[in-house]
């Protein structure tokens, strides 16, 4: 395809160049069993995050239920737990966002 008008030809080599540097962010997830999640937007991130953590203590024969309310994510054990999931940053780390002052006993933080 040939591009004629130079304003688009301008913006469709910045273009290329974006997608290189995005593409080989998401090379680094080629093969996990996560990589999925980094496809998804980041509201629906936290969620899936905490239906993990949720799977896996009942996996682990933990009694899990839904809080009931916005203060906290489950109920453990008879404990008002709050889950937060972070996938790895470009840094190499885990940010673990909006902790926030609320109803419950403890935190469970997981980073893949």
């Amino acid at each position: 395809m040939t591009i004629k008008d130079p304003e688009v030809r301008i913006l469709a080599g910045i273009s290329q160049a974006l997608q290189a540097e995005y593409q080989s962010e998401n090379r680094n997830w080629e093969g996990s069993p996560f990589a999925w999640i980094k496809t998804k937007p980041s509201r629906q991130v936290g969620a899936i995050g905490e239906k993990l953590v949720a799977g896996w203590l009942a996996a682990r024969g933990f009694n899990v239920v839904r809080a009931g309310d916005s203060d906290a994510d489950r109920v453990v054990e008879n404990q008002r737990v709050e889950i937060k999931f972070s996938t790895l940053w470009a840094n190499g780390g885990y940010k673990f966002q909006q902790l926030r002052d609320q109803r419950y006993d403890l935190a469970i933080c997981l980073g893949v």
